[in-house]
């Protein structure tokens, strides 16, 4: 295996050794919620003004899917629709009193994360960090570039 193939072998495992470890907790802590309801929870409450539009390219989904989970969220009074006074086209979303409760579950559960994955996590110096931030930059962009270039692909058919 060369190196290449061990770098993304090691995110690959390391994401899904992460997964696997935080879903235990979350799937306790959220019954109920699919991870895609409760990460757009998580979005909206950061980004205000959140509509389908940011939402799916945030996600890299289609409008339409995250319309059916914004749809599911409304129904479920975690989320409500607004518009702005000035513009009646656009339609944004925000967070109910009960939505803000189930985000604050999962911050917790991520602050939970955070805890005990600081034993390893402190040990990297800010040298590391620069490398790691400047290939995850690097590699980042890339693949925005070649997502930008299915996407047109896509649309000219």
């Amino acid at each position: 295996m060369n190196k290449e193939e061990q770098l993304k072998e090691g995110f690959r495992d390391l994401y899904s050794k992460m997964d696997w470890l935080n879903r235990l907790k979350m799937e306790e802590a959220l019954k109920g919620y699919k991870s895609s309801e409760i990460h757009c929870m998580e979005y909206i409450e950061k980004n205000t003004d959140s509509n389908v539009t940011k939402l799916a390219d945030a996600f890299y989904m289609t409008r339409g899917g995250i319309s059916k989970i914004i749809k599911k969220l409304i129904n479920n009074g975690l989320v409500e629709s607004y518009q702005k006074p000035d513009n009646k086209k656009e339609i944004y979303f925000r967070l109910t009193e009960k939505g803000k409760e189930v985000n604050k579950v999962h911050e917790k559960l991520h602050k939970e994360f955070e805890e005990r994955d600081k034993v390893i996590l402190d040990q990297v110096t800010e040298e590391q960090y620069e490398s790691i931030f400047s290939f995850i930059k690097t590699y980042s962009n890339h693949l925005d570039t070649e997502i930008k270039k299915v996407r047109e692909d896509v649309k000219s058919k």
